[in-house]
């Protein structure tokens, strides 16, 4: 076998063996897994917004601390300053957490303004500090008619681009409306199993992932 050239140009630093110790957790992670959940819609009776809950319940049952942000009188960026509470709020909970859930429903083939406007104020840079870049990422959607994976993929795409890691899993309830009773709770179905099983993976991914954020993202 024909020995590799020699590569011409390359600072050595660039060149820097990874390892195993380097991958050994930084910080307090004393504390639960912090999840930051995002819901896309304002109606009264909003089925992103009960699944979101229910999710919630779900990652609190398996020990993480869960905040929903809630995205009522947010408004439209770029229309108010970055020091409107609703925008310091959001991008706090972003700051706090390790962890994210993002869930929509589908309409005209794609997620809603109310969650595109959520993902928006949240910037790539804020100072010198990435607010999504590292963290971990769920995403959901609901459907008024048949399964569409529409809104998933779009959140996919999103969180690539906000430098987060998201998730193999991830939920699409079609015909959200028979999904959950009077309350606003899932009923049991192949569809809540799903759900438990995007939440287990995310809770999982996010105890390996938190306190090495800054090693993996270093490029």
């Amino acid at each position: 076998m024909d020995k590799l050239p020699n590569l011409p140009n390359i600072n050595a630093e660039q060149l820097k063996t990874p390892t195993v110790e380097q991958l050994a957790p930084e910080g307090d992670l004393a504390h639960p897994p912090r999840i930051l959940m995002l819901y896309g819609s304002l109606r009264e009776r909003s089925f992103s917004r009960f699944l979101t809950f229910e999710a919630a319940h779900i990652l609190r049952h398996f020990g993480a601390e869960v905040k929903i942000y809630d995205p009522t009188e947010l408004p439209m960026v770029g229309s108010v300053p970055e020091d409107h509470p609703k925008v310091v709020e959001l991008r706090e909970l972003c700051l706090w957490s390790e962890g994210q859930v993002w869930c929509s429903p589908e309409r005209h083939g794609a997620i809603t303004a109310v969650m595109k406007n959520q993902i928006d104020w949240i910037p790539l840079e804020q100072g010198a500090i990435r607010p999504s870049q590292g963290k971990t990422l769920a995403v959901m959607q609901v459907c008024g008619g048949s399964q569409s994976f529409n809104v998933v993929n779009t959140l996919r795409l999103l969180g690539r681009w906000m430098r987060m890691f998201t998730i193999p899993n991830q939920s699409s309830v079609p015909m959200a409306y028979k999904e959950f009773d009077e309350e606003g709770r899932m009923r049991q179905s192949g569809y809540y199993d799903r759900v438990v099983d995007v939440m287990e993976e995310l809770f999982k991914m996010t105890l390996l992932m938190r306190g090495r954020a800054a090693y993996l993202t270093d490029r």
